[in-house]
Formats: C-alpha cells, sequence, structure tokens
C-alpha cells in the first residue's frame, strides 16, 4: 500500500490538467486517492493548464482599451481600461461558458450527478458553436491550453468515476481520445483504469 499510495501521489503533483481524475471505481483505490486528495486539502483537486501565448493577445487588447481612455481624455485611463478588460472577460464567461461553470461549482458540492448534466449542455454547446471554443483566447478572454469541449468530456468522465459508474467514465475518456488524441488527462485516466483492471484480473487468478 505504501508503493501504491507514492505512485498516486507522485501522479497527481506531475499532471497538469484543468481536472484531476481518479480511480474511485475501482475499489482500494478509492481509498488510496481519497487520501490523497485529503492530504492536498481538496475535496475536488483542481489544476489550471495555461497557454501563455494567448495571453499575448490578451494584453494587447487590454492596452488598446487604455489607449482608447486615454484618447478621449479620460482620467485615470489605465483603470479604465482594466476595469473595462474584467467586465468583458467575466461577462463573456458568465454568458458564454455558463454551463461549464455551473458544473464546476456542482462538481466542487459533490453532486455528481447534476453535474454531469451541465457538462453535457456545455459539450454540446462548443461543438455547435466550435469557433467560440477555437478563438477562446478572444470570446472568453481565456488562456486555457485545454478547449472547453475536452474539459467537458473528461468532467462528464470524472463525474461518473466519482458516482461508481466505471464503465460510463473509461467511454467518456475513451470519447475525448477520439476527439482530442493529444488529452494527457483522458490518456492518463485510461492508463490508470487499466492498470486498476489488470491488478485485479490477476487477483482473481
Amino acid at each position: 500500500m505504501k508503493n501504491m499510495d507514492f505512485l498516486f501521489l507522485r501522479l497527481y503533483k506531475q499532471i497538469h490538467f484543468e481536472h484531476l481524475a481518479n480511480l474511485s471505481i475501482f475499489g482500494h483505490y478509492k481509498i488510496v486517492f481519497t487520501y490523497i486528495i485529503k492530504m492536498s486539502n481538496q475535496n475536488i483537486p483542481v489544476v489550471k493548464q495555461t497557454k501563455w501565448l494567448a495571453i499575448v493577445p490578451q494584453l494587447i487588447f487590454m492596452a488598446f482599451l487604455i489607449l482608447v481612455y486615454y484618447l478621449f481624455s479620460i482620467n485615470e485611463p489605465v483603470i479604465w481600461g482594466c476595469l473595462t478588460y474584467l467586465i468583458l472577460s467575466f461577462g463573456s464567461r458568465k454568458i458564454l461558458a455558463k454551463y461549464h461553470n455551473k458544473g464546476m461549482q456542482l462538481t466542487k458540492a459533490e453532486k455528481f450527478i447534476e453535474a454531469i448534466e451541465c457538462y453535457e449542455r456545455s459539450a454540446e454547446y462548443f461543438k455547435n458553436y466550435s469557433w467560440i471554443d477555437k478563438y477562446r483566447f478572444i470570446t472568453l478572454f481565456s488562456a486555457s491550453n485545454m478547449s472547453y469541449r475536452e474539459m467537458a468530456l473528461n468532467n462528464i468522465a470524472f463525474c461518473y468515476s466519482q458516482i461508481g459508474n466505471g464503465m460510463k467514465s473509461k467511454y467518456y475518456y475513451e470519447k475525448t481520445l477520439l476527439e482530442f488524441p493529444n488529452s494527457i488527462l483522458a490518456k492518463t485516466a485510461l492508463n490508470m483504469i487499466n492498470s486498476a483492471q489488470n491488478i485485479e484480473n490477476n487477483r482473481t487468478l
């Protein structure tokens, strides 16, 4: 068990994604991972991955806003420019990513079934309006390296793992990889699930 604790703890510290999946669907692995989560002082671990190049156009846009206020001789153009940027940033995410945000709140509250519904609607929305997701550094003022649809699919898989539905969890991680072959989160989660299944199968032999 000590070796297994070390394995999961090392994985927890090294992976840098929007959400870390877990193996709660496999007996004693739930105990191990729950222990790690408690040690991190978080019920639901959330780690963000930033695409730093996406920050550049956002800084340019902020500078543009400051310039506009300056040209119109507005007092404190820097403050007003930054304030306008923040309002647009939070406003666009509040409106366009409302299902994602609601899902996050429900996940942190451990209301996983309700969260799945929100993530499904988020995934469908960003599928229908893929251009919003593709250019999220402008439309959502987001520097996330992971698209909102990819996050939604991974989050659905994560939530299914939390309610003990291993088949559905694995299905959605596999679905994520079909659409996003480079999804490190989905790859790692599937590797962990398959490893756990192999161990369980060996125990039954």
